[in-house]
């Protein structure tokens, strides 16, 4: 088949969880014989450096064919004209499916119905409910979940609440596909310990992006009262939240215990997560955390808010606090800290079995046949 992927930022990249999941979906299935095109957002990567300028012109990765769509670099414009553009560019590629990510793309997905083009969308969660956004976004992005819903003829969901919520709200009934994850390679800390001084289970870590959603704030409160020498690592760079990002790094200034590394990838990340203590992610909201399936895939222990995303992630195999709350925040990062850790092995084995991308590439290749 020939499938448009749209409403990711840009691939190869780690951005966001949605661009993880396009990046994924989209190799794989040219390995398994489909031709794929990938929309990507012309602009300003928040991992642009010297190493990554050959990808601003990238033709094509891993097989799959990278059409680069341009926008204004300019919060919540640059994703409408994106979309538009996109949307009217992939009405001339003769595909079989155009796959749309995340609900502010959604919002053009009317001008290929028109056509009577096939649509899949995935909802990477509730966009609309993120604070980064205002008034305007917000009903942009609600406009484009309602006509996913109207008009998509398959909708993927990440979670069961949001599967519940499209029916309640809607009446429309969805596919649940989970994201999936893939096995690492473990690193000893050599990069981390030469430009961080971090040793093996020497730090908590903090691994997403830095927008208020993500509840970083808690976590920063919650570890400045608890008295360690495990050293709190936040990596992780902002998206379209440059005042959020000030108001932690005022934070993190007055604890000098805390370590800010910015965005990071390659070998440094996996350091990172193969190194840490536990893995804590306070989120207020979340899709389907990428961040968590790939914390455990290391065999992290992992510290999450009791929302629902996290806890349908995790199941038994890490420990909750009550979400917005740092004083449960606080009593569960030093329960962690002062008590016996979880089997490693069993954390790794649970997320690889149940978040396996070859399932999960199969059931969107049967939603991509249905008739």
């Amino acid at each position: 088949m020939k499938i448009a992927m749209i409403g990711h930022k840009r691939i190869p990249s780690r951005e966001g969880g949605v661009e993880v999941v396009v990046q994924e979906l989209s190799t794989m299935l040219v390995k398994d014989g489909h031709q794929i095109d990938a929309y990507n957002r012309k602009g300003k990567n928040v991992q642009d450096s010297n190493a990554d300028k050959d990808k601003k012109n990238l033709k094509e990765y891993k097989g799959v064919r990278i059409i680069t769509i341009p926008t204004i670099n300019k919060k919540g414009i640059d994703a409408l004209l994106y979309s538009f553009f996109a949307s009217i560019r992939a009405l001339f590629g003769k595909y079989d499916v155009l796959h749309y990510h995340a609900e502010g793309s959604c919002a053009m997905l009317w001008i290929p119905h028109l056509f009577k083009k096939k649509i899949v969308v995935t909802i990477h969660g509730l966009d609309w409910q993120r604070s980064k956004w205002g008034g305007f976004a917000t009903k942009y992005i609600k406009f484009g979940e309602k006509l996913a819903a109207k008009y998509a003829d398959e909708i993927i969901v990440l979670s069961k609440g949001v599967q519940k919520y499209f029916k309640e709200t809607y009446n429309r009934d969805t596919n649940f596909i989970p994201n999936g994850v893939n096995k690492p390679e473990i690193r000893e800390p050599k990069i981390i310990k030469e430009k961080y001084g971090l040793n093996k289970d020497g730090y908590i870590l903090f691994l997403a992006r830095i927008v208020p959603e993500k509840g970083l704030h808690y976590l920063i409160e919650a570890y400045k009262q608890i008295n360690t020498d495990k050293k709190l690592v936040i990596a992780g760079g902002s998206s379209h939240t440059n005042d959020y990002l000030e108001k932690i790094k005022k934070m993190a200034s007055k604890d000098s215990r805390i370590i800010m590394t910015g965005f990071v990838q390659g070998e440094e990340l996996e350091e990172l997560y193969s190194n840490c203590y536990l893995y804590c992610l306070p989120s207020d909201v979340e899709g389907m955390p990428i961040s968590l399936l790939e914390a455990m895939s290391y065999g992290c222990n992992c510290l999450v808010s009791d929302i629902e995303e996290n806890t349908q992630v995790v199941g038994k195999y890490a420990k909750t606090f009550n979400k917005g709350n740092i004083e449960s925040l606080k009593e569960e990062l030093e329960n962690m800290i002062n008590y016996t850790q979880e089997n490693k092995e069993k954390i790794a084995n649970y997320v690889l079995n149940t978040y396996n991308w070859d399932k999960i590439v199969k059931e969107t290749e049967e939603l991509y046949a249905k008739e």
